[in-house]
Protein backbone atom coordinates (compact mmCIF):
# COMPACT_ATOMS: atom_id res chain seq x y z
CA UNK A 1 0.00 0.00 0.00
CA UNK A 2 1.16 3.32 -0.82
CA UNK A 3 2.92 5.83 1.85
CA UNK A 4 0.53 8.02 0.89
CA UNK A 5 -2.22 6.77 2.05
CA UNK A 6 -0.81 7.51 5.83
CA UNK A 7 -0.84 11.49 5.70
CA UNK A 8 -4.53 10.41 4.93
CA UNK A 9 -4.66 8.39 8.25
CA UNK A 10 -3.01 11.16 10.48
CA UNK A 11 -5.55 13.75 8.95
CA UNK A 12 -8.45 11.05 10.04
CA UNK A 13 -6.87 10.86 12.74
CA UNK A 14 -6.95 14.54 14.10
CA UNK A 15 -10.41 15.00 12.95
CA UNK A 16 -11.58 11.43 15.09
CA UNK A 17 -10.01 12.92 18.06
CA UNK A 18 -11.70 16.64 17.99
CA UNK A 19 -15.14 14.58 16.70
CA UNK A 20 -15.46 12.87 19.94
CA UNK A 21 -13.16 14.22 22.58
CA UNK A 22 -15.75 16.82 23.77
CA UNK A 23 -18.12 14.31 24.60
CA UNK A 24 -15.70 13.47 27.29
CA UNK A 25 -14.35 16.99 28.42
CA UNK A 26 -18.05 18.44 28.54
CA UNK A 27 -17.97 18.85 32.75
CA UNK A 28 -14.64 21.13 32.28
CA UNK A 29 -15.69 23.43 29.49
CA UNK A 30 -19.42 23.55 31.25
CA UNK A 31 -17.70 24.48 34.83
CA UNK A 32 -15.28 26.68 32.86
CA UNK A 33 -17.46 28.98 30.49
CA UNK A 34 -20.22 28.59 33.64
CA UNK A 35 -22.96 26.50 31.45
CA UNK A 36 -25.19 23.57 32.35
CA UNK A 37 -23.78 20.26 30.65
CA UNK A 38 -26.91 20.38 28.63
CA UNK A 39 -25.64 23.58 27.14
CA UNK A 40 -22.40 22.46 26.70
CA UNK A 41 -23.86 19.16 24.64
CA UNK A 42 -24.77 22.35 21.76
CA UNK A 43 -21.15 21.77 21.49
CA UNK A 44 -21.35 18.42 20.23
CA UNK A 45 -24.22 18.92 17.69
CA UNK A 46 -22.45 21.74 16.34
CA UNK A 47 -19.99 20.23 14.88
CA UNK A 48 -22.32 17.72 13.76
CA UNK A 49 -24.11 20.33 12.27
CA UNK A 50 -20.47 21.65 10.53
CA UNK A 51 -19.89 18.33 9.02
CA UNK A 52 -23.49 17.90 7.67
CA UNK A 53 -23.22 21.54 6.33
CA UNK A 54 -19.77 21.69 4.92
CA UNK A 55 -19.36 18.16 3.47
CA UNK A 56 -22.01 18.77 0.45
CA UNK A 57 -20.76 22.60 -0.14
CA UNK A 58 -17.23 22.26 0.26
CA UNK A 59 -17.02 19.50 -2.10
CA UNK A 60 -18.97 20.79 -4.73
CA UNK A 61 -16.83 24.56 -4.17
CA UNK A 62 -13.53 22.90 -4.73
CA UNK A 63 -14.45 20.46 -7.78
CA UNK A 64 -11.91 21.94 -10.40
CA UNK A 65 -9.38 22.17 -7.98
CA UNK A 66 -6.32 19.65 -7.40
CA UNK A 67 -7.27 17.05 -4.83
CA UNK A 68 -3.73 17.36 -3.02
CA UNK A 69 -4.62 21.41 -2.76
CA UNK A 70 -8.21 20.72 -1.32
CA UNK A 71 -6.66 18.10 1.36
CA UNK A 72 -4.18 20.21 2.30
CA UNK A 73 -6.48 23.36 2.64
CA UNK A 74 -9.42 21.31 4.70
CA UNK A 75 -6.43 20.86 7.21
CA UNK A 76 -6.00 24.41 7.25
CA UNK A 77 -9.60 24.95 7.95
CA UNK A 78 -9.66 22.17 10.79
CA UNK A 79 -6.66 23.54 12.55
CA UNK A 80 -8.05 27.12 12.52
CA UNK A 81 -11.54 25.99 13.88
CA UNK A 82 -9.09 23.61 16.43
CA UNK A 83 -7.10 26.63 17.44
CA UNK A 84 -10.01 28.82 17.44
CA UNK A 85 -11.81 26.38 19.75
CA UNK A 86 -8.65 26.83 22.23
CA UNK A 87 -8.92 30.30 22.59
CA UNK A 88 -12.31 31.26 22.48
CA UNK A 89 -13.81 33.83 24.90
CA UNK A 90 -16.86 32.41 26.08
CA UNK A 91 -19.64 29.61 25.03
CA UNK A 92 -21.18 31.55 21.55
CA UNK A 93 -17.19 32.04 20.49
CA UNK A 94 -16.85 28.28 21.41
CA UNK A 95 -20.17 26.79 19.46
CA UNK A 96 -19.35 28.75 15.73
CA UNK A 97 -15.21 27.77 16.61
CA UNK A 98 -16.91 23.98 16.92
CA UNK A 99 -19.23 24.48 13.81
CA UNK A 100 -16.45 25.63 11.72
CA UNK A 101 -14.19 22.71 12.74
CA UNK A 102 -16.87 20.16 11.50
CA UNK A 103 -17.25 22.49 8.47
CA UNK A 104 -13.91 20.15 6.58
CA UNK A 105 -14.82 17.00 8.04
CA UNK A 106 -17.11 15.48 5.74
CA UNK A 107 -15.16 17.21 2.67
CA UNK A 108 -11.78 15.36 3.90
CA UNK A 109 -12.87 12.34 3.84
CA UNK A 110 -14.83 12.33 0.88
CA UNK A 111 -11.57 13.72 -0.76
CA UNK A 112 -9.81 11.52 0.65
CA UNK A 113 -11.51 8.22 -0.43
CA UNK A 114 -11.15 9.38 -4.06
CA UNK A 115 -7.15 10.20 -3.79
CA UNK A 116 -6.86 6.70 -1.47
CA UNK A 117 -8.73 4.61 -4.53
CA UNK A 118 -6.54 6.00 -6.97
CA UNK A 119 -3.26 5.16 -5.63
CA UNK A 120 -3.95 1.52 -5.82
CA UNK A 121 -4.90 -0.98 -8.55
CA UNK A 122 -9.23 -1.86 -8.69
CA UNK A 123 -8.83 -4.86 -6.38
CA UNK A 124 -7.19 -3.08 -3.60
CA UNK A 125 -9.89 -0.05 -3.24
CA UNK A 126 -11.64 -0.81 -0.01
CA UNK A 127 -8.53 -1.88 1.88
CA UNK A 128 -6.88 1.45 0.58
CA UNK A 129 -10.17 3.75 2.19
CA UNK A 130 -10.16 1.12 5.24
CA UNK A 131 -6.34 2.10 5.52
CA UNK A 132 -7.42 6.05 5.52
CA UNK A 133 -10.17 4.98 8.12
CA UNK A 134 -7.45 3.38 10.45
CA UNK A 135 -6.92 7.03 11.55
CA UNK A 136 -10.49 7.67 12.62
CA UNK A 137 -10.67 4.12 14.43
CA UNK A 138 -7.27 4.62 15.89
CA UNK A 139 -8.51 7.80 17.65
CA UNK A 140 -10.97 6.20 19.30
CA UNK A 141 -8.33 3.89 20.99
CA UNK A 142 -5.32 6.91 21.81
CA UNK A 143 -6.56 10.25 20.37
CA UNK A 144 -9.52 10.53 22.10
CA UNK A 145 -8.48 8.96 25.63
CA UNK A 146 -5.42 10.79 25.79
CA UNK A 147 -7.03 14.37 24.77
CA UNK A 148 -9.60 13.98 27.43
CA UNK A 149 -7.09 13.53 30.21
CA UNK A 150 -5.16 15.76 28.63
CA UNK A 151 -8.44 18.40 28.96
CA UNK A 152 -8.70 17.33 32.32
CA UNK A 153 -5.38 17.98 33.73
CA UNK A 154 -3.75 20.54 31.54
CA UNK A 155 -7.39 22.63 30.73
CA UNK A 156 -10.09 21.88 28.01
CA UNK A 157 -8.22 24.38 25.94
CA UNK A 158 -4.92 22.87 25.70
CA UNK A 159 -7.09 20.02 24.18
CA UNK A 160 -8.03 21.54 21.32
CA UNK A 161 -4.26 23.43 21.09
CA UNK A 162 -2.95 19.81 20.85
CA UNK A 163 -5.48 18.41 18.45
CA UNK A 164 -4.44 21.66 15.91
CA UNK A 165 -0.89 20.08 16.52
CA UNK A 166 -2.11 17.37 14.93
CA UNK A 167 -3.44 19.12 11.97
CA UNK A 168 -0.48 20.80 10.97
CA UNK A 169 1.69 17.74 11.44
CA UNK A 170 -1.12 16.05 8.83
CA UNK A 171 -0.70 19.11 6.73
CA UNK A 172 3.26 18.47 6.42
CA UNK A 173 2.15 14.44 5.82
CA UNK A 174 -0.17 15.77 3.29
CA UNK A 175 1.98 17.89 1.39
CA UNK A 176 5.64 15.77 1.62
CA UNK A 177 3.43 12.12 0.57
CA UNK A 178 0.42 12.91 -1.80
CA UNK A 179 1.46 12.98 -5.41
CA UNK A 180 1.22 16.48 -7.63
CA UNK A 181 -2.03 16.20 -9.27
CA UNK A 182 -3.90 18.92 -11.63
CA UNK A 183 -6.71 20.96 -11.34
CA UNK A 184 -9.39 19.17 -13.46
CA UNK A 185 -13.07 19.73 -14.43
CA UNK A 186 -16.09 16.87 -13.42
CA UNK A 187 -16.63 14.73 -15.90
CA UNK A 188 -19.98 16.23 -16.40
CA UNK A 189 -19.51 19.60 -14.66
CA UNK A 190 -20.56 20.83 -11.65
CA UNK A 191 -24.55 20.32 -12.25
CA UNK A 192 -23.43 16.98 -13.66
CA UNK A 193 -22.29 16.20 -10.26
CA UNK A 194 -25.36 17.88 -8.30
CA UNK A 195 -27.37 15.81 -10.84
CA UNK A 196 -25.83 12.39 -9.81
CA UNK A 197 -26.92 12.71 -6.40
CA UNK A 198 -30.56 12.48 -7.96
CA UNK A 199 -29.79 8.61 -8.28
CA UNK A 200 -31.73 6.04 -6.48
CA UNK A 201 -29.30 4.08 -6.02
CA UNK A 202 -26.78 6.55 -4.40
CA UNK A 203 -29.97 7.67 -1.97
CA UNK A 204 -30.57 3.81 -1.36
CA UNK A 205 -26.81 3.66 -0.39
CA UNK A 206 -26.79 6.87 1.82
CA UNK A 207 -30.20 5.57 3.59
CA UNK A 208 -28.17 2.44 4.33
CA UNK A 209 -25.10 4.50 6.38
CA UNK A 210 -27.38 6.91 7.83
CA UNK A 211 -29.71 3.82 9.41
CA UNK A 212 -27.03 1.13 9.93
CA UNK A 213 -24.53 3.87 11.97
CA UNK A 214 -28.12 5.40 13.27
CA UNK A 215 -28.44 1.46 15.02
CA UNK A 216 -24.52 2.40 16.39
CA UNK A 217 -25.07 5.25 17.60
CA UNK A 218 -28.65 4.71 19.45
CA UNK A 219 -26.12 2.49 21.51
CA UNK A 220 -23.13 4.06 21.88
CA UNK A 221 -23.99 7.51 22.92
CA UNK A 222 -26.01 5.59 26.17
CA UNK A 223 -22.79 3.55 26.44
CA UNK A 224 -21.72 4.72 29.97
CA UNK A 225 -25.14 4.17 31.78
CA UNK A 226 -25.11 0.96 30.19
CA UNK A 227 -21.63 0.06 31.76
CA UNK A 228 -22.29 1.38 35.06
CA UNK A 229 -25.76 0.80 36.17
CA UNK A 230 -26.41 -2.80 33.77
CA UNK A 231 -22.74 -4.24 33.57
CA UNK A 232 -21.61 -2.67 37.30
CA UNK A 233 -18.41 -0.85 36.25
CA UNK A 234 -17.55 2.05 38.35
CA UNK A 235 -16.62 4.83 36.37
CA UNK A 236 -13.21 5.35 36.37
CA UNK A 237 -13.38 2.05 34.57
CA UNK A 238 -15.34 3.44 31.56
CA UNK A 239 -12.80 5.13 29.20
CA UNK A 240 -10.53 1.97 29.00
CA UNK A 241 -13.67 -0.71 27.70
CA UNK A 242 -14.39 2.65 25.17
CA UNK A 243 -10.82 2.10 24.28
CA UNK A 244 -12.01 -1.39 23.58
CA UNK A 245 -14.58 -0.39 21.58
CA UNK A 246 -12.13 1.23 19.42
CA UNK A 247 -10.22 -1.81 18.85
CA UNK A 248 -12.73 -3.41 18.24
CA UNK A 249 -13.62 -0.86 15.42
CA UNK A 250 -10.05 -0.80 14.07
CA UNK A 251 -10.02 -4.26 13.97
CA UNK A 252 -13.54 -4.52 11.96
CA UNK A 253 -12.68 -1.77 9.87
CA UNK A 254 -9.64 -3.84 9.21
CA UNK A 255 -11.52 -6.63 8.07
CA UNK A 256 -14.39 -4.70 6.27
CA UNK A 257 -11.54 -3.73 4.08
CA UNK A 258 -10.25 -6.83 2.92
CA UNK A 259 -13.43 -8.59 2.33
CA UNK A 260 -14.91 -6.15 0.30
CA UNK A 261 -12.15 -6.04 -2.32
CA UNK A 262 -13.48 -9.84 -2.30
CA UNK A 263 -17.38 -9.29 -2.28
CA UNK A 264 -18.52 -6.03 -1.45
CA UNK A 265 -22.01 -6.08 -1.09
CA UNK A 266 -21.73 -9.79 0.97
CA UNK A 267 -19.60 -7.98 3.21
CA UNK A 268 -22.09 -4.77 3.43
CA UNK A 269 -24.80 -7.75 4.38
CA UNK A 270 -22.52 -9.61 6.67
CA UNK A 271 -21.86 -6.89 8.83
CA UNK A 272 -24.88 -5.31 9.46
CA UNK A 273 -26.48 -9.05 9.79
CA UNK A 274 -23.54 -8.73 12.78
CA UNK A 275 -25.03 -5.64 13.66
CA UNK A 276 -28.01 -6.47 14.26
CA UNK A 277 -27.15 -9.97 16.34
CA UNK A 278 -24.94 -8.00 18.73
CA UNK A 279 -27.19 -5.27 19.58
CA UNK A 280 -29.73 -7.67 19.91
CA UNK A 281 -27.85 -9.55 22.57
CA UNK A 282 -26.91 -6.52 24.64
CA UNK A 283 -28.59 -7.22 27.26
CA UNK A 284 -27.48 -10.38 27.53
CA UNK A 285 -24.00 -9.00 27.32
CA UNK A 286 -24.60 -6.36 30.09
CA UNK A 287 -25.24 -8.84 32.50
CA UNK A 288 -21.95 -9.36 33.53
CA UNK A 289 -19.01 -7.25 33.80
CA UNK A 290 -16.78 -9.46 31.36
CA UNK A 291 -19.39 -10.46 28.58
CA UNK A 292 -20.06 -6.57 28.85
CA UNK A 293 -16.23 -6.34 27.74
CA UNK A 294 -16.90 -8.40 25.05
CA UNK A 295 -19.78 -6.62 23.58
CA UNK A 296 -18.60 -3.54 23.70
CA UNK A 297 -15.76 -4.89 21.08
CA UNK A 298 -17.83 -6.76 19.19
CA UNK A 299 -20.22 -3.66 18.71
CA UNK A 300 -17.07 -1.90 17.26
CA UNK A 301 -16.25 -4.16 15.14
CA UNK A 302 -19.29 -5.12 13.47
CA UNK A 303 -20.13 -1.55 13.04
CA UNK A 304 -16.97 -0.29 10.90
CA UNK A 305 -17.34 -3.78 9.02
CA UNK A 306 -19.48 -2.14 6.97
CA UNK A 307 -17.73 1.45 7.05
CA UNK A 308 -15.32 0.99 4.14
CA UNK A 309 -17.93 -1.44 1.59
CA UNK A 310 -20.64 1.90 2.32
CA UNK A 311 -18.25 4.38 1.69
CA UNK A 312 -16.92 2.41 -1.57
CA UNK A 313 -20.84 1.70 -3.11
CA UNK A 314 -22.12 5.33 -2.80
CA UNK A 315 -18.81 6.80 -5.15
CA UNK A 316 -19.31 3.69 -7.50
CA UNK A 317 -23.33 4.66 -7.70
CA UNK A 318 -22.48 7.87 -8.48
CA UNK A 319 -19.06 7.58 -10.49
CA UNK A 320 -19.66 10.81 -12.20
CA UNK A 321 -19.33 12.98 -9.21
CA UNK A 322 -17.02 10.63 -6.52
CA UNK A 323 -16.07 13.35 -4.29
CA UNK A 324 -19.44 15.02 -3.76
CA UNK A 325 -21.44 11.36 -3.08
CA UNK A 326 -17.95 10.16 -0.99
CA UNK A 327 -18.81 13.53 1.13
CA UNK A 328 -22.38 13.48 1.15
CA UNK A 329 -22.07 9.74 2.73
CA UNK A 330 -19.86 11.63 5.31
CA UNK A 331 -22.50 14.22 6.32
CA UNK A 332 -24.91 10.45 6.28
CA UNK A 333 -22.62 9.46 8.82
CA UNK A 334 -23.34 12.43 11.16
CA UNK A 335 -26.79 12.33 10.47
CA UNK A 336 -26.76 8.70 11.88
CA UNK A 337 -25.21 10.02 14.98
CA UNK A 338 -27.86 12.47 16.00
CA UNK A 339 -30.87 10.25 14.66
CA UNK A 340 -28.84 7.58 16.42
CA UNK A 341 -28.63 9.23 19.44
CA UNK A 342 -32.18 10.78 19.76
CA UNK A 343 -34.02 7.11 19.00
CA UNK A 344 -32.39 5.92 21.81
CA UNK A 345 -33.14 8.44 24.15
CA UNK A 346 -36.47 7.95 23.26
CA UNK A 347 -36.60 4.13 24.11
CA UNK A 348 -34.58 5.64 27.64
CA UNK A 349 -37.33 8.06 28.69
CA UNK A 350 -40.02 5.11 27.90
CA UNK A 351 -38.83 3.79 30.95
CA UNK A 352 -37.50 0.33 29.12
CA UNK A 353 -34.58 0.03 31.00
CA UNK A 354 -30.37 1.08 30.53
CA UNK A 355 -30.09 -1.41 27.36
CA UNK A 356 -32.99 -0.23 25.37
CA UNK A 357 -31.02 1.56 23.01
CA UNK A 358 -29.12 -1.16 22.00
CA UNK A 359 -32.70 -2.79 21.49
CA UNK A 360 -33.68 -0.21 19.49
CA UNK A 361 -30.65 0.12 17.55
CA UNK A 362 -31.14 -3.12 16.50
CA UNK A 363 -34.30 -2.57 14.74
CA UNK A 364 -32.32 0.26 13.01
CA UNK A 365 -29.86 -1.99 11.84
CA UNK A 366 -32.76 -4.17 10.25
CA UNK A 367 -33.78 -1.57 8.34
CA UNK A 368 -30.61 -0.82 6.98
CA UNK A 369 -30.78 -4.19 6.17
CA UNK A 370 -33.88 -3.60 4.35
CA UNK A 371 -32.82 -0.60 2.83
CA UNK A 372 -29.75 -2.65 1.57
CA UNK A 373 -31.53 -5.32 0.48
CA UNK A 374 -33.99 -2.86 -1.78
CA UNK A 375 -30.47 -1.30 -3.22
CA UNK A 376 -29.66 -4.95 -4.24
CA UNK A 377 -33.08 -5.79 -6.22
CA UNK A 378 -33.24 -2.28 -7.83
CA UNK A 379 -29.54 -3.27 -8.93
CA UNK A 380 -30.32 -6.47 -9.67
CA UNK A 381 -33.29 -4.90 -11.97
CA UNK A 382 -31.66 -2.65 -13.97
CA UNK A 383 -29.00 -5.05 -14.25
CA UNK A 384 -31.34 -7.97 -15.79
CA UNK A 385 -33.16 -5.17 -17.90
CA UNK A 386 -30.28 -3.93 -19.49
CA UNK A 387 -28.87 -7.46 -20.70
CA UNK A 388 -32.17 -8.12 -21.51
CA UNK A 389 -32.67 -4.89 -23.79
CA UNK A 390 -31.09 -6.27 -27.21
CA UNK A 391 -33.13 -9.33 -27.60
CA UNK A 392 -35.84 -7.10 -27.04
CA UNK A 393 -34.92 -5.30 -29.86
CA UNK A 394 -34.36 -8.09 -31.92
CA UNK A 395 -37.25 -9.80 -31.44
CA UNK A 396 -39.12 -6.55 -32.91
CA UNK A 397 -37.70 -7.50 -36.02
CA UNK A 398 -38.80 -10.87 -36.38
CA UNK A 399 -42.21 -11.61 -38.20
CA UNK A 400 -44.56 -13.09 -36.30
CA UNK A 401 -46.52 -15.93 -36.70
CA UNK A 402 -49.32 -14.75 -38.29
CA UNK A 403 -47.54 -12.46 -40.39
CA UNK A 404 -45.32 -15.29 -41.68
CA UNK A 405 -48.73 -17.29 -42.85
CA UNK A 406 -50.38 -13.92 -44.48
CA UNK A 407 -47.16 -13.80 -46.39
Amino acid sequence: MPLALLALAVGAFGIGTTEFVMMGLLPEVADDLHISIPVAGHLVSAYALGVVIGAPLLAAATARMSRRKVLIALMGLFVAGNALSAFAPDYHWLLAARFLSGLPHGAFFGVGAVVATGLVTPERKARSVSLMFLGLTVANIAGVPVATLMGQHLGWRATFLGVSAIGLAAIASLALLIPHDHAHAPKAGLRGELAALRSLPVWLALGTTVAGFGALFSAYSYITPMLTDSAGYADGSVTLLLALFGVGATAGNLLGGRLADHSLRGTLFSGLASLVAVLALFPVFMSTQWSAAVGVTLLGMAAFVTGSPLQLMVMEKASAAPSLASSANQAAFNLANAGGAWIGGLALAAGFGATSPAVAGAALAVLGLAVAATAYAVDRRRTLGTTSTPGRLIATHLPTHQESAHA
